[in-house]
């Protein structure tokens, strides 16, 4: 009824090591966003750690306006890092999934 039990454990034991791998290679895989006007720029990994930020010394000049952009920017970069990292993780996920009768919410 349910096939090689031993085999589709391995394949998940084997899909859970490449969800792994990838989670490590998304360290090394960087997103870039920039407010409307270019004045600030940040960068993150797609594991969404931040790597730097860029500030124009024109938003030095006012406190709300320099947050507004940090918050705004960053919360952009954030989303899009999260849109590479569930992307890439749910693909190695749906390829190591062992064809399972009844299982198939992945297609």
């Amino acid at each position: 009824m349910f096939g090689d039990l031993a085999g589709m454990m391995g394949k998940l034991k084997e899909t859970q090591q490449k969800v792994e791998e990838t989670k490590i290679r998304l360290n090394t895989v960087l997103v870039d966003e920039q407010s409307n006007e270019g004045l600030l720029k940040v960068t993150l990994t797609a594991n969404r750690t931040i790597k730097s930020i860029t500030i124009d010394d024109t938003l030095l000049e006012d406190k709300e306006q320099l947050e507004d952009y940090l918050i705004l920017t960053l919360n952009k970069a954030i989303e899009k890092a999260t849109q590479v990292n569930e992307t890439e993780l749910a693909a190695v996920a749906k390829d190591g999934m062992p064809n399972i009768p009844g299982m198939d919410m992945f297609k």
